[in-house]
């Protein structure tokens, strides 16, 4: 998420063109970023309720899959909070190009992060997850 929101910044300060404003950008921005900590909130306090592993990359960690609450509904609500911040901080830097960026951290996730997760995890916890996946949707 950091180089993404690196490469927005670039972006917004040296692309002569795109720039943009609209009445109620800032507020806008500001609620994106207060949906974006109300869902990685919840999310991080259902994975600690039932002490399972954040972490990403080591998924043999998990102890339990964790289909409840807002993962009831996103299957990724820590990825979709972290699209949340980019797309408010894109509000705020005001070029339009910067949503080009957001759907490259979506394309990114897709098929070089989340892809490897759901391989992982279907191998771990095989037919309930395979249901879960088939009931949930991948972002929201």
């Amino acid at each position: 998420m950091l180089f993404f929101a690196g490469a927005m910044y670039v972006l917004a300060q040296f692309l002569p063109v795109g720039q943009f404003d609209f009445f109620g950008r800032r507020e806008l921005a500001i609620g994106l970023l207060g949906l974006a900590v109300l869902v990685m909130a919840l999310a991080l306090f259902q994975f600690k309720k039932v002490k399972t592993t954040t972490n990403p990359i080591d998924l043999s960690k998990t102890s339990s899959l964790v289909t409840h609450g807002i993962f009831k509904y996103s299957r990724n609500p820590m990825y979709l909070a972290m699209l949340l911040i980019l797309l408010a901080f894109g509000l705020k830097l005001s070029n339009a190009f910067n949503t080009l960026v957001a759907a490259g951290f979506v394309y990114y996730m897709n098929h070089f992060q989340i892809r490897f997760e759901e391989e992982a995890l279907e191998k771990k916890y095989g037919k309930v997850y395979s249901i879960y996946k088939k009931n949930t949707r991948r972002w929201f």
